[in-house]
């Protein structure tokens, strides 16, 4: 499979990854030869990136980090979750939410053991789903990567267990948001992101009223939004102030939030969410994290054209353990000509080549 941008598909070529929407239906089959009506639909579901097949490259895989059925039970019961929260602010009841915190618990429990699995990077690229329900996916997806992280801290297992709650929780204070400030597609006036920002605090205030959700894991919401320097919000507290699971949720939450695709901008590809958390790192992102964070995910994830520093052209073919940044690379392209006989190389061995440039548009 190669990776490209949606801009450069072109009638004819064939889908090397089946497409989903946000309730698991499938929207493209893999294997589909592409119209250029499914290729205009694509732009009204806002995919950002697409996994092509050709002959050079069908021996390459992407793997999601959980199962297909892990992945669509986890975003339905995180959608009746964020509901029973609505019902429990309605009614004050605590009772109405602690079922939905058992399940939260058996969800992230069953996440964990798939991804002790799975010792693979993690890769979260052309996951599709409509604007409207993003909060459902990116909660999900802020949950691997904090545990992902959280793991790579050496964190216990119980202490993942609080970790990946809370994250899975993180965001359910925006389920007390007016949804037409919570999917506003434009840029939000003052007061408007006045009105977001109450939702880390709601999030907290609903959590910490639930038996069965630790305190620590209610922090998650509460914090996920505060930074180092004490710009972040709802308290502005700064370094030790903030708690492990909040510093570890502010890079999670960060990352997928600029990696994922949004109705006001197309996703980032992994190496540029990076260096936003780069550029904060030790302002607004505790350093060590960050770098931490680093070996995690796959940097340069598989089917990603890219140029190496020496000038050779080819697509990642596989990822290196704990060297997520020096991944396999087939070697298509020498001095500008296409080669007939390509070949591997290994950036983990060839430690004096690296990755100057990605390509998503050309898949010559």
């Amino acid at each position: 499979m190669r990776l490209i941008i949606r801009s450069a598909l072109e009638a004819g070529d064939e889908l090397g990854k089946t497409i989903y929407n946000e309730n698991g239906q499938i929207l493209l089959n893999k294997g589909v030869i592409l119209t250029q009506r499914m290729i205009d639909r694509m732009e009204d579901y806002h995919i950002t990136y697409v996994y092509i097949e050709d002959e050079d490259t069908k021996d390459i895989d992407s793997k999601y980090p959980i199962s297909e059925e892990l992945r669509l039970e986890s975003v339905r019961s995180i959608k009746r979750s964020f509901a029973t929260a609505q019902e429990y602010e309605t009614l004050k009841n605590g009772l109405v939410f602690e079922k939905s915190a058992t399940e939260m618990t058996s969800i992230v429990r069953s996440i964990m053991d798939e991804l002790q699995q799975n010792r693979e990077a993690i890769t979260l690229l052309s996951d599709v789903f409509t604007y409207d329900d993003y909060i459902f996916t990116h909660s999900l997806n802020v949950t691997m990567y904090a545990l992902a992280l959280g793991k790579q801290l050496q964190l216990p297992y119980s202490k993942l267990e609080e970790l990946g709650l809370g994250a899975i929780m993180h965001d359910v204070g925006k389920m007390m948001v007016p949804r037409e400030v919570l999917l506003k597609p434009g840029r939000l006036e003052a007061q408007e992101f006045e009105t977001i920002k109450t939702h880390a605090e709601m999030g907290f205030e609903l959590l910490r009223g639930s038996r069965s959700i630790p305190l620590v894991a209610a922090h998650c919401a509460f914090q996920h939004h505060e930074r180092l320097d004490g710009s972040g919000y709802p308290r502005g507290i700064k370094n030790d102030e903030i708690h492990l699971y909040g510093k570890i949720l502010a890079i999670a939450d960060v990352f997928d939030a600029v990696t994922s695709n949004r109705v006001y901008r197309s996703a980032m590809l992994p190496h540029e969410g990076l260096e936003i958390l780069y550029s904060g790192a030790g302002t607004l992102f505790d350093h060590q994290m960050v770098e931490e964070f680093r070996k995690c995910i796959a940097v340069y994830p598989n089917g990603l054209s890219v140029e190496l520093n020496d000038g050779r052209k080819g697509v990642v073919v596989k990822q290196n353990d704990h060297l997520c940044d020096r991944p396999l690379v087939r070697i298509f392209e020498e001095q500008g000509l296409k080669l007939e006989e390509k070949y591997d190389i290994d950036l983990s061995v060839e430690l004096n080549i690296v990755v100057k440039n990605c390509d998503t548009i050309s898949v010559s």
